[in-house]
């Protein structure tokens, strides 16, 4: 009681006179925003659910709710769909000194500009927020963002570990006469015959094996996640193994070399869509959806949710994917990939802090996790955009009009902050991956069932990576263009130029990376 009393206190205090520890100073339009004052601007960069969708619409009610309940305006901005971009974004606009109000941030950016002082520690920020706080933040979470004994990033459960999988086109095998891989060599003749044996059947050279792009943060190694299940062959998915038995960096191990010379042959032999090296999140979807190739790792939402499915389903009513294990490499190991206890950080600009707007960036988050914006932003309105099944989670079945139903594509444009609200609660895996009939096949489709036979397969733990340094600019730069160097042809990959290749990456500080980051892991309880 006295607890629920000291909140109330705060509350009221931060209310009525627009005072808080986090604020130095500043009310009305700067401020927080209490009775009497103009709105409260709070400029929010977001990570959007569905990029592909779009932003809100200008007429979003959400915005006026906002507006009418909590006293503000709220400015919406989306970050680039792929991660590197929104780090590109978010570190030019801190050494700009323009970072927005509150925005969302990866951990590597995230670290850095702690450095240089432009985003704010937000202890002050969770007793003004006690039930977004109790569902969001637990000490885990807090630990995530502390520094030298201050939190400076608000860290909400990110995405849900090991939703990914390895996935095949089982109407290409069917048609070739071929059985699922379960090697290396037993997928590379897969990949083979998808790319020369017209697997579609239209008499048209335009499939490939395998289709990727590249996508890297500091714990997918040098080409990211979506080469994992073949690094995974190897016993090198992920940039650090923190197994006691062989911990350290995957690329100094013998392994590495192998993988690298297994995707060498896939470019080399043409079996991969060449457009890899240049395709984003984006164009990458938008590939296998148009057929373009028989073989990826994909995310279960991305993949099968109503939405994201619905192109390839009305390209290919007969096309089907499967979900396979992981090939096993000579050695018998795989894995899809790395996985690890994400979570997604939302940060305060120093700015922000110093204008006083730190009460009304809690009250926003607070309004979000209460009854009202949580459904509103995860899944719209009531009876129009959803109605509670018999299970109490949401569900367009039942609807007026289904059409505007929260799972169709031209509704999601109105729930593209659910990221900021949902925690993966039962009712929010019911409700987010809700079963359905495509429209052009009428098969019966679940990104729920899929997630579930994803998990299932064999994965590689490396809970704590994620939180392990980065290498500095100039050996990432190194690392990351050195390995497709080697793939690309820019380089020669043969035993003696990669042998002289890790010794460079050493030389620049790859031995000390891997000694430092070794350190922190096993202080931290991460080699297991």
């Amino acid at each position: 009681m006295k607890e629920k009393m000291k909140i109330v206190s705060l509350l009221l205090l931060t209310w009525c006179i627009g005072t808080s520890v986090f604020a130095s100073g500043g009310q009305g339009q700067s401020g927080t925003g209490g009775s009497g004052a103009g709105p409260v601007t709070i400029e929010l960069w977001y990570g959007a659910a569905m990029t592909e969708a779009g932003p809100p619409p200008a007429d979003w009610k959400v915005l006026q709710i906002i507006k009418d309940k909590l006293n503000i305006n709220l400015v919406l901005s989306a970050l680039p769909s792929n991660e590197s971009d929104q780090d590109v974004k978010i570190n030019a606009a801190a050494a700009a000194n323009a970072l927005p109000d509150l925005f969302m941030v990866r951990r590597d950016p995230f670290l850095n500009i702690i450095r240089v002082g432009v985003i704010a520690p937000v202890d002050d920020l969770y007793p003004l927020m006690p039930n977004r706080t109790k569902i969001q933040y637990d000490a885990d979470s807090k630990d995530f963002t502390t520094i030298n004994g201050k939190s400076y990033g608000l860290a909400s459960p990110g995405t849900i570990a090991k939703n990914e999988g390895l996935l095949i086109r089982k109407d290409w095998l069917d048609k070739l006469g071929l059985t699922v891989p379960t090697t290396t060599e037993e997928l590379f003749t897969v990949m083979r015959a998808f790319t020369f044996n017209d697997p579609d059947g239209n008499g048209r050279d335009d499939t490939y094996g395998y289709g990727a792009f590249i996508e890297i943060n500091n714990f997918e190694e040098g080409l990211g996640r979506r080469f994992d299940p073949v690094f995974g062959a190897f016993g090198v998915a992920g940039t650090w193994n923190l197994t006691k038995a062989n911990a350290g960096l995957n690329v100094r191990k013998p392994g590495y070399f192998d993988a690298l010379s297994y995707v060498k042959r896939m470019v080399d032999e043409k079996v991969i869509d060449p457009n890899w090296t240049s395709y984003n999140k984006d164009d990458f979807r938008a590939a296998w959806k148009q057929g373009r190739f028989g073989v990826m790792r994909e995310q279960n939402a991305a993949f099968a949710a109503e939405g994201n499915y619905a192109p390839f389903d009305k390209n290919f009513p007969q096309g089907e994917w499967l979900i396979i294990d992981p090939p096993k490499g000579p050695s018998g190991q795989q894995s899809v990939g790395v996985y690890t206890q994400a979570y997604r950080i939302y940060a305060v600009s120093t700015k922000a802090a110093q204008a006083g707007k730190g009460p009304a960036i809690a009250r926003l988050l607070e309004w979000m996790s209460s009854e009202e914006g949580y459904y509103l932003l995860g899944w719209g309105e009531r009876g129009v955009n959803y109605v509670l099944g018999p299970d109490g989670a949401p569900t367009t079945t039942g609807l007026p009009d289904e059409s505007k139903g929260f799972t169709k594509p031209a509704v999601q444009t109105i729930t593209q902050l659910r990221n900021m609200v949902f925690y993966n609660s039962e009712v929010e895996l019911v409700a987010r991956y809700p079963t359905y009939k495509a429209p052009t096949s009428g098969k019966t489709m679940s990104a729920l069932t899929v997630l579930w036979d994803m998990q299932s397969r064999a994965w590689t733990p490396n809970i704590g990576a994620d939180a392990l340094l980065s290498p500095n600019a100039d050996l990432k730069r190194f690392y990351e263009q050195g390995v497709i160097e080697f793939l690309t042809g820019k380089r020669t990959l043969d035993r003696n130029s990669w042998t002289t290749w890790v010794a460079d990456f050493d030389r620049m500080g790859g031995l000390d990376w891997e000694k430092a980051g070794l350190a922190a892991a096993e202080a931290a309880g991460y080699i297991k």
